[in-house]
């Protein structure tokens, strides 16, 4: 998580017009661009998706998860509701993959297991700003979202005593953010940090249900950071 936060930061302070947007008296970009109803964008990122788990006993053996980074690219849509508050659709597609260690097993046919994850999200947000700034503009961001997940699995017959982990395809849950409005001369770009919260319990459990690999879950949630660039 630490790493992602750096590259965020590298990344920001390595963007060529970042040190020009801080100076005293700029010349203004893009003076009508929030004064638009709607607005349309796109963005690119990166991601680090993680699990919570919830036991039914504690045994004093957790699953490991071991995090990778994904990417995230996807659409925007803005309709401004007043000079500091905007309504955002930013639907996406997301990849993402975890690898699960579960405790117990000798071999590591049984006790690992690789979860890639495709989702398509639809997060409907609100963008709160404070009064700009020159060039540029601090804000934050929050809302809910739905996924689905196509690697899920949710249908398949085999679950993991036939090395199948299975996970639901639909997810719901909220994110929230901050981040910082760069107006550059011909437009502008928006670096931000998001944090991914699931409601849902995306588990679907072994048919077996003592299975030594579900069997004391009580549920499994997704967790996880975004830095999106956006460019409007």
């Amino acid at each position: 998580m630490k790493n992602i936060f750096l590259l965020f930061g590298l990344l920001v302070l390595a963007c060529p017009t970042s040190s020009a947007q801080f100076r005293e008296d700029p010349i203004l970009n893009l003076q009508n661009e929030d004064k638009k109803f709607l607005n349309w964008g796109y963005y690119l990122g990166l991601n680090q998706y993680d699990f919570q788990f919830e036991y039914k006993n504690d045994i004093g053996r957790d699953i490991l998860v071991n995090k990778s980074i994904g990417f995230n690219v996807g659409l925007i849509g803005e309709m401004r509701i007043n000079e500091f508050l905007d309504a955002r659709f930013e639907p996406g597609l997301l990849y993402t993959s975890r690898t699960l260690g579960f405790p117990g097993f000798a071999n590591e046919t049984d006790a690992i297991r690789e979860v890639r994850s495709t989702y398509i999200r639809f997060p409907l947000l609100i963008k709160a700003s404070t009064r700009r700034i020159g060039n540029w503009k601090p804000f934050i961001t929050g809302g809910v979202y739905t996924s689905m997940n196509l690697g899920s699995k949710e249908d398949s017959l085999d679950d993991n005593s036939s090395g199948e982990f299975r996970m639901k395809k639909n997810v719901y849950g909220y994110e929230l953010g901050f981040g910082i409005d760069f107006y550059t001369e011909y437009f502008k770009f928006s670096p931000s940090i998001r944090g991914v919260f699931a409601l849902s319990d995306e588990l679907v459990p072994d048919d077996d249900p003592n299975s030594p690999w579900t069997g004391n879950i009580e549920a499994m949630r997704t967790r996880g950071i975004f830095i999106n660039f956006t460019f409007e």
